[in-house]
């Protein structure tokens, strides 16, 4: 197979090539960052303080699966015993800014896969350029997955475990505005950037810097580090523990099975 004769671009082309990626990329951000910004009152309102509520869809579905497996209410949230606070003075100012810029970033980034997509593609052949549009809507789909499964599921559960510890009774939990904002951030973005997994492992295998059987050979110690990542943001129970491992872990093998077709494929053609 053939690549597609390309002029051959120096070191300082390719400079320029990612200076506009970084560019073009960063416009999208602000300017659905922009438009986050009209609707901020939803965004605080509904999105980022609705897991404060005992009465958030995750803690109804998992207090009815509580009681559908025997547990009683066990896994039953009927309060959020914290406060949040803001402590600086341009606290919500800054707040308010890089909130929307993070969710600018989320909705942005298909765009940002269609950037780096036109990137890396000359390095690529002839077929694979033509699965554009297949890659940007895979990655897409399992970086919002992702992000779903983060708000959804890891977000409720973090807020959950950290308003109920207590060291002692005499310590009563005041969340700065900050720290809560941060939790939920990192907790979104992270486990969205978690579920790209499957389409790094393609590249990197592509490259010869992975092979399924050096993922395999790891298995057993990436599943001890999500099962520590899990029981840290979960309460202490094996259910709400599964729950957040369990995708995590399907995850990780469907990386495996990506890598073994890819480096099938290249076996056979080599």
């Amino acid at each position: 197979m053939e690549k597609k004769q390309l002029k051959e671009m120096s070191f300082l082309d390719h400079l320029e090539e990612l200076r506009w990626l970084l560019i073009r990329s960063t416009v999208a951000v602000l300017i659905f960052a922009t438009f986050t910004f009209f609707i901020s009152d939803y965004i605080f309102d509904v999105i980022i303080f609705g897991p404060k509520s005992p009465d958030f869809i995750t803690y109804r579905i998992f207090c009815d699966l509580s009681h559908e497996l025997g547990f009683a209410d066990s896994i039953c949230v009927t309060e959020m015993p914290f406060i949040i606070q803001n402590i600086d003075v341009e606290g919500q100012v800054n707040i308010l800014v890089w909130t929307c810029i993070t969710a600018g970033f989320i909705l942005a980034f298909p765009y940002i896969l269609l950037q780096l997509w036109n990137f890396i593609s000359p390095a690529l052949y002839e077929k694979e350029r033509k699965n554009a549009k297949l890659f940007i809507f895979i990655a897409s789909f399992l970086f919002f997955l992702g992000v779903l499964f983060g708000y959804f599921v890891v977000v409720p559960m973090s807020v959950n475990f950290f308003a109920t510890f207590k060291v002692s009774d005499v310590v009563q939990n005041q969340f700065s505005f900050d720290s809560y904002i941060g939790m939920i951030k990192t907790s979104v973005v992270a486990s969205g950037l978690f579920f790209e997994l499957p389409v790094i492992i393609y590249f990197l295998t592509k490259l010869g810097l992975v092979t399924p059987q050096f993922l395999r050979q790891y298995w057993k110690y990436s599943v001890v580090i999500i099962l520590i990542v899990a029981a840290i943001v979960t309460p202490p129970d094996v259910v709400s523990q599964l729950i957040v491992a369990i995708p995590m872990l399907l995850i990780y093998e469907l990386s495996i099975f990506i890598s073994s077709v890819v480096y099938k494929n290249q076996q056979k053609q080599g």
